[in-house]
């Protein structure tokens, strides 16, 4: 999966404020997130040679929560206590959508094709967060917008001879994942962020719990142990994406988190003899430098929300 920059609530801003001033050491740490969540990506494609996609996400979720179970009775409150429970459960439902449909589209796509059209989530908060959240959208962020679309279309190509339809996948992927993000948001005011995450471990576990009966496939020890290794990376990757939010702001690490095109490239081709077409990476490049710049037009609302005296320029 792709990484994108976390809501930022009050308290975060402050924190961040406080620790933004060690920009390499959060750009270093961004790249190490992106390493893990590669390697989590290449170990989801090959354990899908042998174990359906549902199955997959519940050992992902499975891990998930097991590592959460100990922060959340840490807690000094009920980790489950919610403001707002609905939301909660709509996020987390959003979030294993996004985990399975990326899981899915990697069965039949290249990975660097999968990542490269996943970072279209970017593209869908601008136009989501007009919906859900009445923000105003500026026109050079609705064109920045555009020309990620653009870009989409060059990777997947549709109505040429390399036109894979399962390449669906990783955009509606992206799409639940985009919500995701804008519930995030709705919630990060209201809730904690031990609450958020604990809801997100233990729906997404008993929703996949739910299907799996119906997909199972008996995994062997290797299958497990890969398995295992999909949700410890996973984990660890966006658990390092928070602690690099603490060193930097988000326009400056969001160059820097599509390095993961790189290494799953490299893993791709290490592990699977996949090689990208050109036209894959001219695709990337558009939606990346359009994903960057709407991070660059977001961080000047945001400046422009802290000074009321000043007039809102377009975002």
């Amino acid at each position: 999966m792709t990484i994108t920059s976390p809501p930022v609530t009050d308290a975060a801003r402050r924190l961040t404020q406080r620790h933004a001033d060690h920009p390499l050491r959060g750009i270093a740490l961004i790249v190490a997130s992106t390493v893990f969540l590669a390697c989590s990506d290449t170990l989801a494609k090959y354990l899908g040679r042998t174990l359906p996609p549902i199955e997959i996400g519940w050992i992902r979720f499975l891990v998930f929560l097991l590592i959460m179970l100990p922060v959340a009775l840490a807690s000094s409150e009920s980790p489950l206590r919610s403001v707002r429970p609905k939301l909660q459960v709509l996020r987390a439902l959003a979030l294993v959508a996004s985990s399975v449909l990326f899981i899915t589209g990697l069965r039949f796509l290249p990975i660097a094709e999968a990542s490269a059209t996943s970072f279209v989530a970017p593209l869908f908060v601008t136009a989501l967060s007009i919906v859900l959240l009445g923000e105003a959208i500026g026109i050079r962020r609705w064109v920045a917008t555009l020309v990620g679309l653009i870009g989409v279309l060059i990777v997947i190509r549709p109505g040429s001879s390399t036109f894979n339809p399962a390449v669906i996948l990783p955009i509606l992927s992206a799409l639940c994942w985009a919500i995701t993000l804008i519930l995030t948001r709705m919630i990060s005011g209201a809730d904690r962020a031990v609450v958020t995450m604990t809801f997100s471990a233990l729906v997404g576990f008993l929703a996949l719990s739910a299907m799996v009966p119906f997909v199972w496939v008996t995994p062997s020890w290797t299958d497990i142990a890969i398995g295992l290794g999909v949700g410890l990376a996973s984990t660890i990757g966006q658990w390092i994406v928070v602690l690099a939010f603490r060193y930097a702001d988000a326009s400056a690490l969001a160059p820097f988190s599509y390095s993961q095109l790189l290494w799953v490239t490299i893993l791709g081709y290490a592990v699977f003899s996949e090689i990208p077409d050109a036209w894959t990476f001219v695709g990337a490049v558009v939606i990346i430098c359009s994903g960057v710049y709407i991070a660059h037009r977001e961080r000047l609302r945001r400046k422009q929300n802290v000074a009321p005296a000043e007039p809102n320029p377009n975002p």
